[in-house]
């Protein structure tokens, strides 16, 4: 089973890194929700990855690999030559705030931080990483 795809920063590209995702999920036997759960924390990351550190240049990509850490547990590696995500200076929205306030986006790592058991960003020069762990068991 192939654990990996590199596609060019666009916005159409979601489809391709979702289907992989799922289907790679799919041979797991996951329930569909945690399925699910898993595909949006992801396409979240590759679409602030793809729009905001790419700004959707297509001469630009961005690599999603799977690594089965254990059993029980899925690694994602999503990495890019994009602008580094600066964690230091990323503020938690209010959710419900922005909800009462009708204000779309803006929740995206809020939202992955709650599906994942952990989130990591790193970088080393151009090279930027960003690790999603998920207990599947």
């Amino acid at each position: 089973m192939n654990n990996s795809i590199r596609v060019n920063c666009t916005k159409k590209n979601l489809k391709l890194i979702r289907d992989f995702v799922t289907e790679y999920l799919r041979a797991l036997s996951l329930s569909d929700i945690l399925l699910n759960q898993i595909v949006l924390a992801v396409d979240e990351i590759c679409a602030n990855l793809i729009i905001h550190a790419n700004h959707e240049d297509p001469k630009k990509y961005i690599v999603v690999q799977i690594i089965r850490v254990k059993d029980d547990t899925l690694k994602f590696e999503i990495s890019d030559e994009g602008l580094a995500f600066e964690r230091s200076n990323y503020k938690e929205p209010d959710i419900e705030e922005n909800i009462r306030l009708g204000k779309k986006g803006g929740v995206g790592i809020a939202l992955v931080n709650r599906i994942m058991d952990k989130v990591e960003f790193s970088s080393n020069g151009s090279h930027n990483t960003c690790l999603l762990f998920k207990k599947i068991k």
